[in-house]
Formats: C-alpha cells, sequence, structure tokens
C-alpha cells in the first residue's frame, strides 16, 4: 500500500461563516485525547492559506472570494498532484466544501487519461455556479466547477469580468475540463437542495442514494455491483 500524506488546509473563505479551518486541530486534539498517535505516523503539509481576504471588501457578490479560493485550490491541486506523482496516498483535511475542488484537480491532474468518480456525502448538493447561487457562497459550487457545468438554464445572476475570470479559471484547474463526468458523481444521503440544483441533478440523471432507503452495507452493494 502507498505511503499515506496527510495534506492540511486550513481554508476556511469559501464558506458565509468562518470557523470550519478549525475542524483540522479539532480532530487531532480528538485523536490525542482518545490515545490515538495517527497523526504523528504519517508526513503531512501545511498548505497556505489566504484567509486574511475576510477583511477585504467584497468585489463579486455572486461568487465572494473567488480570487482567493481560486488560489487555494490551485495550491490544493498541485499538493495533490505531487503526493500522487510521489506515489503517496493523500488524505486532505479541509476547512469549507469549496476546497474539494482542489482535491479532485489534483487526482485528475495526476491521472489526466483516467475517468475519475466522485461519491459526494453530504446532505447538500453543492453544484450551483455563480450564475445561479442565491448566497453567492463559493462552498456551494465545488461540483459544478468540476463539472465545468454552468446551468445557464437556470441563470439569475449577470457576473462581471473579473468573477467570470476567476470562475473559468476555477473550472480549468490544471488545464482540464472538466474534471468529472456527470455520469461518474453519485450523492449519498443528499437532502437539503434548490431547483437550480434539482434542475442540474435531474437534467445529467445524476445518481443520489439516499440514507432513508440504504444502510451503509446496502449502499455499498448498489455502488458496486455492474
Amino acid at each position: 500500500m502507498n505511503k499515506i500524506k496527510i495534506i492540511k488546509n486550513r481554508s476556511d473563505i469559501g464558506a458565509g461563516t468562518r470557523g470550519s479551518d478549525m475542524g483540522i486541530d479539532a480532530i487531532e486534539i480528538a485523536a490525542i485525547n482518545c490515545g490515538s498517535d495517527y497523526f504523528n505516523r504519517y508526513d503531512y503539509f501545511d498548505l497556505e492559506t489566504e484567509n486574511e481576504v475576510v477583511y477585504e471588501k467584497q468585489k463579486a457578490p455572486f461568487a465572494k472570494r473567488i480570487g482567493k479560493v481560486l488560489t487555494v485550490c490551485t495550491r490544493l491541486s498541485e499538493a495533490v498532484k505531487l503526493s500522487l506523482n510521489q506515489n503517496e496516498f493523500p488524505i486532505v483535511l479541509s476547512g469549507d466544501h469549496s476546497s474539494a475542488l482542489g482535491t479532485i484537480s489534483g487526482v485528475k491532474t495526476a491521472f489526466p487519461d483516467k475517468r475519475l468518480g466522485v461519491i459526494w456525502i453530504d446532505a447538500h448538493a453543492d453544484i450551483h455556479s455563480p450564475y445561479t447561487t442565491p448566497s453567492g457562497n463559493v462552498h456551494g459550487m465545488p461540483l459544478a466547477a468540476a463539472l465545468a457545468d454552468d446551468n445557464l438554464d437556470r441563470k439569475i445572476n449577470e457576473l462581471t469580468g473579473e468573477t467570470d475570470k476567476s470562475w473559468e479559471g476555477m473550472k480549468s484547474i490544471g488545464g482540464i475540463f472538466p474534471k468529472v463526468l456527470h455520469s461518474d458523481l453519485v450523492y449519498f444521503g443528499v437532502r437539503d437542495t434548490e431547483e437550480p440544483e434539482e434542475y442540474t441533478i435531474e437534467k445529467n440523471g445524476i445518481k443520489i442514494i439516499g440514507l432513508k432507503r440504504f444502510g451503509i452495507e446496502e449502499w455499498m452493494f448498489v455502488w458496486m455491483k455492474p
């Protein structure tokens, strides 16, 4: 088995409320309190963040702080790609959900000729784009960026040049887009979606596995069977 590499990304600038950046430390403290030496057994890498941007004036209301989110996701993508190229198994611990785009991008750029499957375990779909978002929080957009799906059929927002440029950058991290096909995305446990997201899910036939219908063992059987 490949050697594990822990990548710590204490970024929370894609969310509407700060604090998720403290999750990594909370996990490590919980491990210590349980007597686990897990985080002493493996090499780790601390990713540089851009969290100070929260003190700056917002310039992209339909994709808040998207320029800095793009910077962080690009750094994370490069870290994941490097780890994989060194025959390591990267485990990424992050803050808000926007960082998932960096992880997905890193795997895809390390294996550009491979199809990438994503199992999204969350209560939310996170498949908005800046064109459809009601909040402007980028942590609701990582899958849309990975799928390179603007969902213009449900467009409600007009983007400025700066926002549009950063969004195009999000979709094309590593020079590959889309990173994932709609047919290779599976939702697990999603229960809180908005109409534009529901439209994209239904339009593209994205699979949803609900906890109320399946337990974890039954779900694994459904996922693995031909």
